[in-house]
């Protein structure tokens, strides 16, 4: 069984961040222990007029490798592994001259900031720690004996149990064994990651994969009032995105918010030109290109105006003082996100108090990566899907031909449809959506959502569709709408008949050869 309280009387304290340690350090002064310290840590603690000893008097070898060994020595670990309930093991650290390590407090090079200081790569291979995980993980395997502390945030309670109780009892060690592994681990994956990211030789799909997620902040509450939710940040992530955005005004953002944030951002990546779009329950609800942003926005939220109220706004240029105005006076907005602001936009956008605002910088030369999905028990992955396929690659199947507009107006919807859940259905008028049906277990069904939406606007109007048309009812209904020329991935057993409709109907339609299906 192991015992419930140990009592501290030798300490080893190695700590790159050395917030708070002064308060830790003079509590265990005044008990008696003693405390073994390394490089600066022993410094500072001199500097405090805390008696320490350094490790290398201790251990009878000094620092060497400009410090790139310091603690690996076994008169330290021995000092921390040895099993003291094991009679065997107590007479072999007896022999060599050991002495017994009760607490370690260490904290690791932050290799992480340096990664995100842009650091070059010599800078980086001497920011990653060797001895102190190496010290972590054997005082943590050892827990029944020894505890182990990684971070200041946990310095508090030492002290507490230490003046109140006069020693650190099993529970603490259990739960500071299972931070001390967690902390290692994180550590570990960030370096893996750099490697990644650095190699001209990397895997798509390495066979151990795992992501450095750190708490970021709390949410109100989950996809509903009862769910609990934080909000995880990849680190270090330092480029445009939701996660990294600037929040300029508003309440907090809740679990549904940055989902349909993230929807938003991954939409307006699509469009150079001046863009806006309106999203809702991760769907575009409206989206638009034009020669201003205003008209862009005016665009997207004309495109349907019910759906719009309560949605996400999304915009990729600074927003002006007249596209703040448009939004101003035609839509209750829970979100914008945006590059920028000008200064009279944002005091305008700012009015209303609860709206959150959120600046993402300017969306350029993101990584495609890869795409996770977790299970239970696992995980799906997979690459980014990017449209790479071009207009010129398209391949005409009807005998009509689409005019340059209506080719325009396709890839426009083209783009679109691709954030749209499927079965996805985008009706254009040029590059505006007047009408979008998606998320359908038919995707005739999804064409006569669109095309109701659309109303009249669908006359005259291009229709993208993610994925193949099963059977020619799609087609005769679009054609019934009023739509002129189509753009689907082709594929289908049943092409010909859908080709056939349209040729009966004077419709154009154009083959893309890939389908961007979002389940």
């Amino acid at each position: 069984m192991f015992k419930d309280e140990i009592a501290i009387k030798r300490a080893l304290i190695s700590v790159y961040d050395k917030e708070g340690l002064k308060d830790l350090a003079e509590v265990l002064s005044k008990n008696g222990v003693e405390i073994l310290s390394t490089g600066g840590t022993e410094k500072q603690l001199q500097s405090w007029e805390i008696k320490t000893a350094s490790v290398s008097s201790y251990t009878g070898f000094p620092e060497i490798l400009e410090g790139r060994v310091k603690t690996l020595h076994p008169k330290i670990a021995g000092g921390i592994l040895a099993r003291r309930e094991d009679p065997a093991q107590m007479k072999t650290v007896q022999q060599q001259g050991i002495g017994l390590i009760d607490l370690v407090i260490i904290n690791l090079y932050p290799f992480e900031k340096t990664w995100e200081s842009k650091a070059a790569p010599e800078e980086m291979l001497e920011n990653i720690d060797i001895g102190g995980p190496s010290l972590i993980r054997a005082a943590a395997k050892n827990y029944a004996s020894v505890a182990v502390v990684t971070s200041p945030g946990l310095y508090p309670e030492i002290i507490d149990e230490l003046k109140n109780k006069g020693g650190i009892c099993l529970a603490t060690r259990e739960k500071l064994a299972r931070k001390a592994f967690e902390y290692t681990a994180y550590y570990d994956v960030v370096i893996a990651r750099y490697f990644r990211q650095i190699s001209d030789l990397e895997e798509k799909f390495p066979e151990n994969y795992s992501y450095s997620v750190k708490k970021a902040f709390p949410l109100r509450y989950g996809e509903n009032p009862h769910q609990e939710a934080y909000l995880y940040k990849l680190h270090p992530e330092v480029g445009p995105s939701v996660i990294n955005s600037k929040i300029l005004s508003g309440k907090e953002l809740s679990y549904n918010n940055i989902l349909d944030l993230e929807a938003t951002f991954n939409l307006m990546l699509e469009f150079e030109k001046p863009f806006a779009a309106i999203i809702k329950h991760n769907n575009p609800c409206g989206a638009a290109c034009a020669e201003t942003l205003a008209n862009a926005y005016f665009d997207a939220y004309e495109g349907d105006p019910v759906s719009a109220y309560g949605g996400i706004v999304g915009l990729n240029r600074k927003v002006d003082l007249e596209t703040a105005q448009k939004i101003n006076d035609t839509l209750f907005v829970e979100c914008i996100i945006a590059p920028a602001y000008e200064e009279k936009a944002l005091e305008l956008l700012m009015t209303k108090k609860n709206r959150r605002i959120l600046a993402c910088g300017e969306p350029a030369n993101l990584q495609e990566g890869l795409e996770f999905r977790i299970l239970r028990g696992g995980a799906l992955v997979q690459t980014a899907d990017v449209i790479k396929e071009q207009p010129t690659d398209f391949k005409i199947v009807t005998e009509k031909r689409p005019t340059s507009e209506q080719m325009k107006g396709l890839w426009f919807a083209w783009k679109v449809c691709k954030h749209v859940k499927s079965n996805a259905i985008v009706i254009c008028q040029g590059e505006k959506t007047v009408g979008i049906g998606g998320g359908q277990t038919s995707r005739v069904e999804s064409v006569i959502i669109a095309a109701r939406k659309a109303g009249e606007r669908a006359r005259g109007g291009v229709l993208a569709s993610d994925a193949f048309f099963p059977m020619r009812d799609g087609v005769d209904e679009a054609a019934k709408a009023g739509v002129t020329a189509i753009i689907q991935p082709g594929g289908s057993k049943r092409d010909e008949e859908c080709i056939q409709a349209a040729n009966e109907q004077g419709v154009a339609v154009v083959f893309t050869g890939v389908r961007h299906f979002r389940h």
